[in-house]
């Protein structure tokens, strides 16, 4: 399932992949892989995300 939720707060902080990528530790591609869901984040990486978005894990990555 895409991760429509993480691309807009991510767009909202006008940060591209890259930068994101940067500020957490990992590739753009692995950002990409998320956004698009083909890539099942570990819990720590999902912290750092949210950490880096200003979002909380529940609206970054709870799926109602």
């Amino acid at each position: 399932m895409k991760n429509l939720k993480m691309k807009a707060a991510r767009a909202l902080c006008d940060m591209s992949q890259q930068e994101l990528a940067d500020k957490v530790g990992v590739s753009r591609q692995t950002i990409n892989a998320i956004e698009k869901g083909d890539y099942n984040p570990t819990i720590k990486l999902c912290i750092a995300i949210c950490k880096a978005l200003g979002k909380t894990l529940d609206e970054l990555f709870w799926e109602e």
